[in-house]
């Protein structure tokens, strides 16, 4: 004889309600909230390409700052024209940050700051230029390529995400710029190196971030690329091989790849606490 069947309480999403069911059991109706693609933003052929060019700005930053080495190590050009090209050029760049909001005190205050940590560059050039001498220059060409792609992905281009870190970002270039200015001929060298790598790394996101646009992109690459001919038209083929890809590439990749983006969103994602305005 067969024993009576027990009738059972509706499932609930309730976990002390549930006694009679298996802890794996799964009810239909709790797929029934899911969602898909819930506020999926998607963008323009026109967005992606405006996006990437960021990154290519970013990318003929370093290299304008690579072929600024390349003069110093060669010795085609003084340190001491480097030096106060890039200092008349900081000073230049900083009235246009500042603009009409440019005050006399914060401009004193600035200019003690800059002139402290070129003083203290100054002393400590020397210890900077022979702090790599054991390792071999291959080895430090190669570190000083990993730790400029460690810049660039870390860098910030605008975009809120968990990778972007500007500490890393910014400490990594200025380890690549140690690195490099070990192998140039003296101390002075090594110290207008560095301070290069101030301005570029340190001061010129900021410049850049304000007047970023199209125009001064194209300007960029015009200048990397006139230098570069003159360097090696291998690096000028990979300098422009990059850009094609980052710039053409990479957004028609990315714009083809969006009606596969599939996010799911149910009853098992944490809570959102949203504020609303008072009326």
């Amino acid at each position: 004889m067969d024993a009576p069947s027990t009738s059972r309480k509706p499932w609930m999403k309730n976990l002390y309600e549930n006694a009679d069911y298996e802890d794996n059991y799964t009810d239909p109706s709790f797929l029934k909230d899911m969602q898909t693609n819930v506020n999926l933003k998607t963008y323009t052929p026109t967005e992606a390409f405006s996006g990437a060019t960021r990154l290519s700005q970013q990318i003929s930053v370093v290299t304008a700052f690579l072929i600024i080495f390349h003069h110093l190590y060669m010795e085609r050009i003084g340190a001491k024209l480097i030096f106060c090209q890039s200092a008349v050029g900081t000073i230049v760049g900083y009235f246009i940050y500042a603009g009409r909001d440019i005050q006399l005190t914060k401009f004193v205050e600035d200019s003690k700051t800059a002139f402290a940590v070129l003083v203290f560059g100054f002393i400590f050039s020397p210890l900077l230029h022979t702090l790599t001498n054991s390792i071999s220059t291959d080895t430090i060409f190669s570190m000083t390529f990993f730790v400029l792609m460690l810049h660039l992905i870390f860098f910030d281009y605008g975009v809120s995400a968990a990778l972007v870190s500007k500490a890393i970002s910014l400490n990594a270039a200025i380890f690549g710029s140690i690195c490099l200015a070990s192998r140039l001929s003296s101390s002075l060298h090594a110290f207008v190196l560095l301070e290069v790598a101030a301005v570029f790394f340190a001061l010129g996101p900021f410049l850049v971030r304000k007047l970023y646009s199209v125009e001064l992109l194209v300007l960029s690459i015009a200048v990397c690329c006139y230098f570069l001919h003159s360097i090696s038209h291998i690096v000028l083929y990979t300098y422009i091989g990059t850009l094609a890809f980052v710039n053409l590439f990479c957004p028609w990749l990315f714009v083809r790849l969006q009606k596969h983006k599939n996010n799911i969103n149910g009853p098992w994602d944490e809570a959102i606490v949203t504020e609303e305005c008072a009326s």
